[in-house]
């Protein structure tokens, strides 16, 4: 009689510390989440905060590409003030796509090549796309890690108890794959 009740202790223990220790694992890997989130709200940001010094610059040498400064401010302001993340991604693209615009009009400014100011800001932005790269592959190492916990034995039995689902990997739309088209 005393083994049977040293067994049921033994197996009630192990339940109980299976319950914290699963719940303890969802709640970093949510806050994981969180963060790399956030680390590419912040990239996002640095790269948007650059966009105004990087206009001002161009437009003191290419006065008459008013079209393609209007772009970028516009993909600017979009980026701003996106909420969700799916519009973040597609605002945050479309204004990769514009800067890249930019540089193709500096080919044809060799002044404005030439210009430190420009020079620093083309290299500043080249680092924070590099950290918008990094942080986005952290956030789907972070989506991966989550999702092998929650589909894995006994990780989904868990899972089904706290009523944790799934999580989307970050997509780059289809158009931001795309070599942009650039009208000179």
């Amino acid at each position: 009689m005393m083994e049977v009740m040293t067994i049921i202790i033994i197996m009630a223990l192990v339940l109980v510390g299976s319950l914290i220790f699963y719940f303890n694992r969802f709640v970093v890997l949510a806050n994981r989440i969180d963060n790399s989130l956030s680390q590419i709200d912040v990239q996002l940001r640095k790269r948007a905060d650059l966009v105004p010094n990087l206009v001002k610059t161009v437009k003191g040498y290419a006065k008459h590409e008013s079209k393609i400064m209007n772009e970028v401010t516009n993909a600017r302001k979009e980026l701003m003030s996106a909420k969700s993340l799916p519009e973040k991604v597609k605002a945050g693209s479309e204004l990769q796509n514009a800067l890249k615009s930019i540089f193709a009009i500096a080919e044809n400014y060799p002044d404005l090549k030439a210009n430190q100011n420009f020079l620093h800001l083309q290299q500043e932005l080249s680092a924070i796309e590099d950290k918008i790269s990094y942080a986005r592959q952290y956030y789907n190492d972070s989506i991966l890690n989550y999702n092998n916990t929650c589909k894995s034995f006994p990780g989904v039995a868990f899972a089904n108890l706290y009523g944790k689902k799934s999580k989307e990997f970050l997509k780059i739309p289809q158009e931001s794959k795309a070599v942009p088209n650039i009208d000179l």
